[in-house]
């Protein structure tokens, strides 16, 4: 099907609408749709406008609180924890992110952990959030099970992401938002639709044997082994035993039970590099290290060496300039909902 090109600014404003007219208020609508567009910018297309349509059956079965009120108890003096009110996750990490830079700015770190939340979107637009702010940034969450773990069969965490971001100073932040799991499902979902083999790597069947049919796929694979499950774990526990909320098989899943509150938790943190070192000393060093990896030699098959993040901000120039791809189907259920938003019409 083909995409539909729309302004990022029209694309807010149809997301806005659309959940406008699912009785989410239209400030707590716009945030959401900042954090969604953001992505679509970043060609993050899997954590973009496309999940409008979930959100809005979320919030009319009853597994969404749209009046949400997030709520900061500070526990010490460079922590603190978010209830998040069972609301938006974009919304209340965008709350806790901001309380982390707060207790930044006075005590030089802030960690923020939260939960009663739900799905947040990309993190790097939590992480851009500190490095925005002179800050280095750190993002992650867990997810429902869809992950096996190191010599299983049966899936235990989800994917888990987690997200960096340091500032630069001539330079945009270096960021890096990634998945604990090999690829994202999108990809296999993607690749049954045109009927392509995947990579053994990519995911199990039912018998946790990997393979390379999509259509056989029930979970996917840690990224590198061992390793990703271990950081899997390790997020599990930093974004979800350790801020009350619970974790992998008993995370309720993203698409089903959707009356249920899905209870998620997150972790933020905002660091001032000028704790360990002189702040224009730190970012002029980052713009130097950015410097050096352009200038290494290109391997076979790539045409520069590139920071991460730097694919997506060079993305988000383009799009901002030439406009938004939107799968067709997305763009006529976006264009009718807004259709029907019959909410104030200003902007929240």
């Amino acid at each position: 099907m083909a995409d539909v090109t729309v302004s990022h600014a029209d694309l807010r404003r149809m997301v806005q609408s659309a959940l406008s007219g699912a009785g989410v208020p239209r400030d707590t609508a716009g945030v959401v749709a900042d954090v969604l567009v953001h992505a679509d910018l970043r060609g993050v297309h899997s954590h973009g406008v496309l999940r409008t349509e979930h959100y809005v059956h979320r919030v009319r079965a009853g597994g969404l609180n749209p009046h949400a009120t997030p709520r900061f108890r500070q526990t010490g003096s460079t922590a603190g924890l978010v209830d998040g009110d069972d609301g938006f996750g974009h919304v209340v990490g965008k709350f806790a992110m901001e309380r982390a830079v707060e207790l930044a700015a006075v005590h030089g770190i802030g960690f923020v952990g939260v939960h009663n939340s739900s799905h947040c979107g990309a993190l790097s637009y939590f992480v851009q959030m500190a490095a925005d702010a002179g800050f280095i940034g750190v993002a992650m969450t867990h997810t429902d099970a869809c992950v096996v773990p190191f010599g299983g069969r049966r899936p235990f965490f989800g994917t888990n992401p987690i997200a960096f971001a340091f500032p630069a100073k001539r330079h945009p932040p270096i960021i890096l938002d990634m998945a604990t799991s090999e690829v994202a499902f999108g990809k296999v979902l993607q690749a049954r639709e045109v009927g392509k083999q995947i990579p053994t790597s990519w995911g199990v069947d039912a018998e946790g044997r990997p393979t390379a049919d999509p259509s056989a796929v029930t979970a996917l694979l840690p990224l590198g082994g061992a390793k990703g499950y271990g950081l899997a774990l390790a997020i599990d526990v930093l974004s979800g035993i350790l801020t009350g909320a619970t974790f992998g098989p008993h995370i309720v899943p993203m698409y089903g039970e959707y009356e249920q509150m899905r209870k998620l938790g997150h972790l933020f943190m905002a660091l001032d590099p000028g704790l360990f070192h002189n702040r224009d000393a730190f970012v002029e060093a980052v713009d130097q290290m950015i410097d050096e990896l352009h200038q290494e030699p290109a391997a076979a098959g790539f045409a520069e060496v590139l920071v991460p993040g730097e694919p997506e901000q060079r993305k988000e120039a383009l799009y901002r300039e030439q406009g938004v791809p939107v799968p067709e189907s997305v763009y006529r259920y976006l264009a009718t909902a807004a259709h029907h938003d019959v909410s104030d019409q200003s902007e929240g």
